[in-house]
C-alpha cells in the first residue's frame, strides 16, 4: 500500500537557482518521495547521496571549477542525505550562484546539522519543507472520515511512520517501530563527538515518554539520569533538532499567576514513543490514553498547519492554581485555544477568558478531531 504524500509534487516548489531543502525525521519517506518525483521529472537530472565518498570529495571544498564541472549538462541536481557532506552549504551556494538556471534538491534527516551548514550560506537562496510521519490529511485519499475514525486507536498506538501505516499486521508494526527506535532514532545525535552514550539518551527519552502532557523539570531529569542540568538541556535541544521530540513552552503576557518556566515535551510520533517504553497494548489495557491523544492531536495539528504553510507559534497555558489549556496557537495576531479531551467534557478556564477575552476557545474530542487535523 503506497501512501500519497502531501509534497508528492516537489516540482511545484522548485525554482531556478534556488535550493529546495527537504528536512524530516529518519525513515519518514524523504528518499522515496525524492525518487518518485525524479522518476517523472522532465528535467535532465542527477541523483547523488551525501554518503558517497566521491560526492563528498567534490562538494566539501569550495572549488568553483570542480563544482561547475560536476553540475555541467544538468537542469536538476538532487543530493540525498546532504547533511553527510561537510560545508555542503558553501557548495550549494556556488551551484546556484554560478550555474545559470540550475535547480537543486537537498534532503536531510538532521536539522541541527544540515540547517547549521545551509542556513547562512543559502540566505535568500533556499526553500525549506519539512516532511513528517504520515498525517491524517494525507490519508483522506485512501480512507473515508468514517474509516479514519475506525482506525483511530491504531494511529494512537502505532503512529504514522509510512512503513508502519502501510502494514496491517500489529506484530509487524511493532517490529518496525522497535527497529527504528533502536537503530535509527539516535543515529544523527550519536554521530556528534560530544555524545558518547546512547543508553543515557534513551533513558532520558523514556523518562519523557512517561511524562507526555505534563510539565517537566530539567533538574529532576538530570538527577534521574545522572547528568548535570546544562547537559540535559543540551541533549533535549539536540533531540528536538533531530526530529525526535517537540518542546512546548508556557504562554504568558506577564500575568503573575501564569506558569512559563517549565516546558512540556512531546514525540514526533506516537509509535516511537510507545516503542521506547515497549508498550503496544490496546487502549483498554493501558492508563495513558489521554497522553497519547494529546500527543497525537498536537502533532497532527502541527502537520496540518505546516503543510498549509500557516505561520504559527505554539504554547500551552497554565496557572499556579492549576487551570490549564493544552494548546495555544498564536497566529495572525490572534490567540486560538484548544483543550484536548479523550474522555468527558472540557470547558474554558475562567482565568483565561478574563485575561484574553478576544481569544477563541474550542474543545477537541473524538467527535470533532477530524476537522481540527484538517480532514474535510
Amino acid at each position: 500500500m503506497k501512501i500519497p504524500r502531501y509534497y508528492a509534487d516537489l516540482g511545484s516548489f522548485l525554482k531556478p537557482n534556488r535550493v529546495l531543502v527537504l528536512y524530516g525525521p529518519r525513515q519518514v519517506g524523504k528518499t522515496t518521495l525524492l525518487k518518485d518525483y525524479l522518476a517523472s521529472a522532465s528535467f535532465k537530472h542527477r541523483l547523488d547521496s551525501g554518503e558517497d565518498v566521491r560526492i563528498q570529495e567534490i562538494l566539501e571544498y569550495p572549488d568553483f571549477a570542480k563544482i561547475r564541472e560536476y553540475a555541467s549538462g544538468y537542469d536538476l541536481l538532487a543530493i540525498d542525505e546532504a547533511q553527510k557532506i561537510r560545508n555542503v552549504g558553501q557548495a550549494l551556494k556556488i551551484l546556484v550562484d554560478q550555474v545559470p538556471g540550475i535547480r537543486v534538491i537537498a534532503t536531510g534527516s538532521s536539522s541541527f546539522d544540515l540547517a547549521g551548514q545551509v542556513g547562512e550560506p543559502l540566505t535568500g537562496r533556499k526553500i525549506t519543507l519539512t516532511l513528517y510521519p504520515v498525517a491524517q490529511v494525507e490519508l483522506t485519499g485512501m480512507f473515508t472520515p468514517f474509516e479514519l475514525r475506525e482506525r483511530l486507536e491504531e494511529f494512537l498506538i502505532f503512529g504514522g511512520y509510512p512503513e508502519v501505516a502501510a502494514s496491517s499486521d500489529r506484530k509487524e508494526k511493532a517490529r518496525i517501530l522497535t527497529e527504528v527506535s533502536s537503530s535509527y532514532l539516535l543515529k544523527d545525535i550519536l554521530a556528534l563527538d560530544r555524545i558518547k552514550s546512547s543508553k543515557i539518551v534513551m533513558d532520558l527519552l523514556r523518562l519523557l515518554a512517561f511524562q507526555i502532557g505534563s510539565e517537566v523539570s530539567l533538574s529532576e531529569l538530570a538527577q534521574k539520569v545522572g547528568l548535570d542540568y546544562k547537559t540535559v538541556a543540551r541533549y533535549l535541544d539536540l533531540l528536538e533538532k533531530s526530529f525526535v521530540i517537540l518542546t512546548l513552552r508556557g504562554f504568558s503576557r506577564n500575568l503573575r499567576n501564569e506558569m512559563t518556566k517549565k516546558a512540556k515535551y512531546y514525540f514526533f510520533d506516537n509509535g516511537i514513543r510507545n516503542a521506547l517504553i515497549a508498550n503496544f497494548n490496546p487502549l483498554d489495557l493501558r492508563d495513558d490514553a489521554g497522553g497519547l491523544w494529546e500527543n497525537f492531536l498536537l502533532l497532527e495539528r502541527i502537520k496540518r498547519q505546516a503543510y498549509r504553510a500557516v505561520p504559527v507559534n505554539y504554547f500551552f497555558w497554565r496557572t499556579w492554581e492549576g487551570q490549564e489549556i493544552d494548546l495555544i496557537e498564536e497566529r495572525e495576531g490572534r490567540l486560538f485555544a484548544f483543550e484536548f479531551k479523550w474522555m468527558g467534557k472540557g470547558r474554558e478556564p475562567k482565568k483565561f477568558r478574563e485575561a484574553y477575552p478576544e481569544a477563541e476557545f474550542e474543545v477537541v474530542n473524538r467527535e470533532t478531531y477530524l476537522g481540527f487535523v484538517g480532514v474535510p
